[in-house]
């Protein structure tokens, strides 16, 4: 049998991309050389002195100990976003200099600065408002041409920072103040004695706009802004007119742009009814639903300029089609469950009613001993693979209905630590969808198989009316900030439909988000799922219909379907189940987040969790790198409490968050 070399390779290849990722954190030109994604960012050096161009050094000297206007100066700089494009030549570098002092006054200003002077000295000639200087300093500069960096500094002189001492905000035409139960406080926030800075001022006003609009007053606009700067007294007056505008409902919803999808399913995914209170919640709960039909692309609800005769506001809801047909593979490796392949093909739109056929392949291969095989066992065994083929179409909106049909038919064999299972599976279901986040389902569901573990071979057969529940308010499906998630299921297999062993199955996993910013770069995460097999004894329950935890998406550290009452010190699974989980998401640079982690769980013999198991726990941190589709995974965990024979730690890689 051929040596599997390339499993050995997998995991050197795995810890080289960790040490890559965990180097950016070092401040060595190394590290370079893992810097794939961009992710140590550009260089602040300019380029070298040359004949070609004029490159400079640029500093800055903030008065006042005020060293925290330094970022906001760069910000509004081209000298600064420009240093890496030299100009040609001397007087091109003086404009360019010329041009930053009323962009640095204006980003003194919106923060407050209202006496601030600013100076550029450009190869020691002063530039200001007053005396720009620039023939002087082009011809300064010019003796640095292919000798030497142009040294351009930039003096600031902030003075004091203005507060606002009147805050005056009125309804515009009647020019009345809003009492507090009209525009809360807690909305506007500025008031007398804060800072008269122009960002907290146009995010007042932005406010107040998206409370009216929360109010079902979609054409709220602040009329006019008046601030008075009053330079003596180092303060700023300020009024703002606001219309809130009329209250308004839904109104008519004119579907465009989805030529081969079925208006009819489409406002099956519309939970709103016309006259319903408007509101931009209520607009983005729509385009989410919409967003949930696969045949579809951008989603877009344009609100009309007036209002209709009712007073309801008509929108119109712009499709655009994805691709008819799609195709894709994915490969995923984790030290303790071995490497896996799927490819899949998928038909978005079958029968122009938005109709999902799809088939998928996976094909996968046990490692033995969690992953880290001795030299004598590295020989491929084919006993050790396994697959399954997956084939599932959905239909939605029957009838132009909420309710949507699914069908799956599924062919398996799965290997494990524990068992070796084969099996066909056919499900047929209806889904009614009670809002773009609630919906229930129940069907029937035919399985017959076979599986084999040191309790014994198996062979069975079980008929079940599953019925489930699905609750998701979730943000993001692959990258959740805010939001829960609840799946929960119940399958009877009675004995009176032909299932040979007579069970009942059910589980539940709940998950919870909670962001500790707006910005939501520190989110805290938790999940916790059950499960319970009722109705015959542990031997009589087929391999793969018993519970285990264990492994990616379950407690990682462990080997994958490990973590269960043993029989021969081989894992025979449970009849009931409990894990947990809690990571907090910490994005350190907008693209690059660490996670660390803690897993505990494992499953009990009983048909309720009595913990005479004992609970395992693994711990780790992980890897995030944020991208447009969703964050790239690296996790590595360790045992907390490992017995014997349990991997001395995991690396997992993926696409998405562990839950």
């Amino acid at each position: 049998m051929p040596q599997v070399l390339w499993l050995s390779t997998i995991r050197r290849t795995a810890f080289l991309v960790l040490v890559g990722a965990l180097s950016s954190g070092l401040p060595s030109t190394h590290a370079a050389a893992f810097d794939l994604f961009g992710w140590f960012g550009g260089s602040d050096e300019p380029p070298a002195p040359s004949a070609e161009a004029l490159p400079y050094s640029l500093d800055y000297t903030v008065g006042g100990g005020k060293s925290d206007l330094e970022q906001t100066l760069k910000d509004a700089s081209t000298l600064q976003s420009l240093q890496d494009e030299p100009p040609p030549d001397a007087a091109a570098l003086a404009a360019r200099a010329e041009a930053d002092l009323p962009r640095l006054i204006d980003a003194l200003w919106g923060a407050g600065y209202y006496n601030a002077r600013v100076a550029i000295n450009v190869a020691g000639v002063p530039l200001t408002l007053q005396a720009p200087r620039t023939e002087a300093a082009a011809r300064a500069a010019a003796g640095y041409r292919a000798r030497a960096l142009v040294p351009i500094q930039v003096v600031v002189d902030p003075g004091p920072q203005f507060e606002l001492r009147n805050v005056a905000i009125r309804e515009a035409g009647t020019g009345r103040p809003f009492l507090p139960s009209e525009l809360p406080p807690r909305v506007v926030k500025i008031e007398p004695g804060d800072p008269a800075r122009s960002a907290d001022i146009l995010a007042a006003e932005a406010r107040i706009v998206d409370y009216f609009r929360a109010e079902s007053r979609p054409f709220a606009k602040v009329e006019e802004r008046e601030p008075v700067v009053f330079h003596p007294a180092l303060a700023m007056d300020l009024s703002l007119a606001v219309d809130p505008g009329p209250r308004a409902g839904i109104g008519p919803i004119t579907i465009q742009g989805a030529e081969n999808v079925d208006p009819a399913v489409v406002r099956s995914f519309i939970y709103t009814e016309p006259g319903d209170p408007y509101s931009p919640a209520a607009l983005a709960s729509m385009r989410k639903s919409i967003s949930q039909i696969e045949a579809l692309g951008s989603v877009r609800i344009r609100e009309a300029e007036t209002l209709d005769s009712y007073g309801n506001l008509p929108l119109f809801v712009e499709l655009t089609e994805r691709p008819l047909r799609v195709i894709g593979a994915s490969a995923q490796y984790s030290t303790t469950d071995g490497p896996a392949l799927r490819a899949y093909w998928a038909h978005r739109n079958l029968f122009g009613g938005a109709e999902r056929l799809r088939f998928e392949g996976n094909l996968f291969y046990l490692t033995e001993d969690g992953g880290q095989p001795d030299e004598e066992d590295e020989e491929f065994d084919w006993s050790d693979l396994g697959g399954r083929f997956r084939a599932s179409f959905l239909k939605p909106a029957l009838w132009g209905t909420r309710n949507d049909l699914l069908v799956d038919a599924l062919v398996e064999r799965d290997r494990t630590e524990g068992y070796t299972s084969r099996l066909v599976n056919a499900t047929a279901a209806i889904r009614h969808r009670f809002s773009e986040t609630f919906s229930i389902q129940g069907g029937i569901e035919y399985e017959r198989g076979q599986t084999t573990d040191v309790l014994g071979q198996i062979d069975y057969t079980l008929v079940g009316l599953p019925l489930s529940l699905s609750y998701d308010s979730t943000d993001n499906a692959l990258n959740p900030t805010e939001g829960i998630r609840l799946i929960a299921s119940v399958t009877p297999y009675p004995e009176f439909l032909g299932s040979s062993v007579p069970i009942t199955i059910a589980k539940g996993t709940a998950s919870a988000y909670y962001s500790l910013d707006e910005e939501a770069r520190y989110v805290l995460a938790g999940r916790i799922g059950l499960g319970s097999i009722v109705g015959a004894d542990l031997e009589e329950i087929p391999a793969n219909r018993r519970f285990f935890a264990g492994g990616g998406g379950s407690v990682r550290g462990y080997t994958y379907r490990s973590l269960s009452p043993t029989f021969l010190g081989e894992p025979v699974g449970g009849r009931s189940l409990i894990e947990a989980s809690l990571e907090a998401r910490i994005k350190v640079t907008d693209t690059i987040g660490i996670v660390p982690f803690v897993d505990a769980g494992t499953a009990f013999e009983s048909s309720y969790p009595d913990f005479d198991e004992r609970i395992r726990v693994g711990a780790g941190l992980g890897l995030r790198y944020y991208t447009g589709i969703g964050p790239i995974r690296l996790d590595v965990a360790i045992p907390v409490n490992p017995e014997r024979g349990d991997p001395s730690y995991a690396i997992y890689v993926g696409i998405g968050q562990a839950f």
